[in-house]
């Protein structure tokens, strides 16, 4: 079956998300978070992009962009494009690094602009995999953990 085309609206705000294969990681340390990092302001240049927040999880990322050119698609398969050969070179693997497409929806600033960006920044405290889930929670608040407590290991989560 043949893929939806996407919509492209110069000016338009997306969220953007692209999840690793098979949910596995897509940065394994500092340095992948870095050069995506370094890959995003690329892409902005290059393509006229307007970044205006983002959030880097272990195993996939969303963004909040706009694109005054109409030329989204361009910019994201650039951007997964050269992390994924960066990644692959850097890790000695081969074959895909993202679960197909990257995710993109259409938003209106003015009316969830603000709800989209909470949802996009508070994204690293409400993951369960990160071991913040209710009965950590409740280990930590009456002393039974052992290892970092919950603010900690949320500080080791938001790059």
């Amino acid at each position: 079956m043949a893929r939806v085309p996407r919509i492209h609206i110069p000016g338009a705000w997306y969220h953007v998300t692209a999840r690793g294969n098979e949910r596995r990681s897509i940065f394994r340390g500092e340095g992948d978070y870095a050069q995506m990092v370094s890959l995003l302001e690329e892409s902005v240049a290059r393509f006229g992009l307007r970044l205006h927040g983002y959030v880097l999880m272990e195993n996939h990322y969303h963004l909040m962009v706009e694109s005054p050119e109409g030329n989204l698609s361009r910019a994201m398969q650039w951007l997964n494009v050269s992390y994924s050969v960066w990644f692959n070179q850097r890790h000695r693997r081969v074959g895909h690094l993202f679960q197909g497409r990257f995710k993109a929806i259409i938003v209106d600033p003015r009316q969830w602009g603000l709800v989209l960006s909470r949802y996009v920044h508070l994204n690293p405290l409400r993951t369960r995999r990160h071991s913040l889930s209710n009965p950590h929670r409740e280990r930590v608040s009456t002393g039974k953990s052992k290892g970092a407590t919950a603010a900690e290991l949320a500080r080791r989560m938001i790059f």
